[in-house]
């Protein structure tokens, strides 16, 4: 009987901890390379991380728009949840359910308008609690990195989680990127947490494709009057001259964009002729040619 995908993780759980550094029982102690050898994700052209260094930013939103964004202008688009703790994915795309293995017992991305997604909330219970140590998130990590069958794909979008811990420097140190996109709102916090994340991405060489500011601006549906919620643009705009950043584009605060995304249905779908959907269009468009992908 073929092994489901959660017994593999369940059995690789097992023995994470038996030995977790690998060292010899005998013999001569090993040798530590100085770095993780780098490699690409197989079968997919392109990959960029979004990643804010702080929650309650709308980061996983963004990235999920961004993913459907790229579908809907031509690609093969994907998107890869590396949140382990608190995975967002599967309800923004109303996604459950197991995923099957392939014949080289990989896992197979469960699809929802037109992108490939892969989850640790499909592996595991809705309501379910991720109680692991580093060494068996970071083993998690390894296997939807490299070992998920995209069957081929153009870009693949990563959503990482909260902070600049060992999950981005993972990530950053075993696959070769294409790019990073910083999501910040203009409240003071969140700047300087997307500060500490901009610095990360230059620390371990990882180009920076833009910022992209959430929740920017509320337009009352009443008086039609514009209000800065969580403050003017000005430290956004004044932080991309700062690090030398390109900014990519706003993302206004509106209800409907929360209501998509807790239905299932992410804006660029729900409301596609939307200025809301038109804004994280554009912000794919301007990604395109900053990783070299030819327009479609």
């Amino acid at each position: 009987m073929r092994p489901t995908a959660s017994r593999l993780f369940r059995t690789v759980g097992a023995l994470a901890h038996e030995n977790p550094l690998g060292l010899p029982r005998a013999g001569t102690p090993p040798h530590w390379p100085k770095k993780p050898q780098k490699r690409k994700i197989t079968g997919v052209d392109k990959v960029i991380a979004v990643s804010s260094a702080k929650g309650g930013v709308g980061k996983s939103t963004v990235a999920a728009n961004l993913s459907l964004a790229f579908a809907r202008l031509g690609y093969r688009a994907g998107i890869l949840d590396t949140d382990i703790f608190g995975p967002s994915i599967p309800t923004l795309f109303d996604l459950s359910g197991e995923p099957r293995l392939s014949k080289n017992n990989q896992l197979v991305p469960l699809t929802n308008y037109g992108v490939k997604t892969m989850s640790m909330g499909y592996l595991v219970g809705e309501s379910a609690p991720v109680v692991w140590r580093g060494p068996m998130v970071m083993k998690a990590i390894q296997q939807l990195l490299h070992e998920v069958d995209w069957g081929g794909l153009d870009v693949l979008v990563l959503d990482l989680p909260p902070g600049t811990g060992d999950t981005q420097l993972t990530i950053t140190q075993q696959v070769i990127l294409d790019g990073s996109v910083i999501v910040t709102t203009p409240h003071t916090l969140a700047t300087k947490d997307a500060v500490k994340g901009i610095n990360m991405f230059k620390t371990v060489n990882v180009d920076i494709l833009g910022l992209v500011q959430n929740m920017s601006l509320f337009t009352c549906p009443h008086c039609k009057e514009g209000t800065h919620v969580f403050g003017s643009n000005e430290r956004v705009e004044k932080m991309c001259v700062d690090h030398d950043i390109n900014f990519l584009g706003d993302i206004p605060l509106h209800p409907n964009i929360g209501d998509d995304g807790e239905k299932g249905k992410p804006t660029v779908v729900a409301e596609p002729e939307s200025e809301r959907a038109t804004a994280f269009l554009d912000i794919a468009k301007a990604i395109v040619p900053k990783i070299e992908m030819q327009e479609r």
